[in-house]
């Protein structure tokens, strides 16, 4: 038995268009997302790994440069939270503790949007974008391929998946418009907010 399974989607793989269209969920999902899964589990069968949380995987492969384990390990995790930080119709960001520091991280939610939309065409090739909360403060990392926070003891507020696979079907080479339309359109802001230490 497998000892890892993709986890449901928390919507209908159509409830995110038209900013995701269903055939985006569908291959990014039901296809990336669950062979990250698939691919980990046949890797870390038998192995000193096997007993291990996803959490404790991603951190222990990267220390060890274990790429392949840490491949997908890493991108397993960094899926779960992608699709979880989503919803259909998006919450707004409302005067909370989340806003407040925004603001004082990047005087305002406009700045934060476009701070987060350069790093991420910053972003060469594979990777994702994250917005992380350090020090009582919030800072924007990109990172390559599958690399997220967790792996550099960082805390993950939100990510945003920046590989080919997540919006070429949608945006074509339009990366900056997806990412965009993510922040605008669909992030659950009282998930995000619920992160913060």
């Amino acid at each position: 038995m497998s000892k890892f399974l993709l986890p449901a989607l928390p919507y209908n793989e159509n409830s995110l268009s038209p900013i995701i269209s269903s055939a985006t969920v569908d291959l990014h999902y039901g296809k990336h997302h669950q062979a990250y899964y698939t691919m980990l589990n046949n890797l870390i069968e038998n192995s000193e790994y096997e007993n291990m949380s996803l959490d404790e995987i991603v951190i222990k492969s990267f220390q060890e440069k274990q790429q392949k384990i840490f491949n997908n390990a890493g991108q397993a995790w960094n899926h779960n939270l992608y699709w979880n930080q989503m919803s259909p119709n998006g919450k707004t960001i409302i005067q909370s503790k989340l806003s407040s520091k925004i603001e004082e991280s990047f005087e305002s939610f406009d700045n934060f949007v476009q701070q987060f939309t350069t790093a991420s065409l910053g972003v060469f090739g594979s990777g994702w974008t994250w917005l992380v909360e350090k020090d009582n403060t919030l800072a924007i990392m990109g990172l390559p391929n599958a690399e997220n926070p967790l792996a550099y003891n960082q805390h993950a507020l939100m990510g945003i998946d920046v590989w080919e696979h997540a919006y070429y079907l949608d945006y074509k080479n339009l990366r900056g418009d997806y990412v965009k339309a993510i922040l605008e359109n669909l992030i659950n802001w009282d998930f995000v907010e619920n992160r913060l230490t």
